[in-house]
């Protein structure tokens, strides 16, 4: 289902990862998350980091931060 969201977004895979405080306490290289398996992978093992809260619908998703990023799926 991940996999999926990450083929929705039309952002890159890397922007589905927050870069708060636990994202630099795990020393993470932000260049190593152009790979959607790479992101996906670390935000199973590391949920918080995902930036959420995503909207879905029909074959289009947004990260809704901010909450007026609903409206691009409104806008088709």
């Amino acid at each position: 289902m991940l996999m999926h969201i990450l083929d929705l977004v039309d952002e890159a895979p890397a922007d589905m990862v927050r870069r708060d405080a636990p994202f630099t306490d795990l020393d993470l290289n932000p260049a190593t998350l152009d790979d959607p398996s790479k992101v996906a992978d670390l935000l199973v093992a590391h949920p918080s980091l995902m930036q959420r809260p995503v909207a879905i619908l029909g074959g289009r998703a947004v990260v809704a931060r901010p909450s007026e990023c609903i409206l691009e799926l409104l806008d088709d």
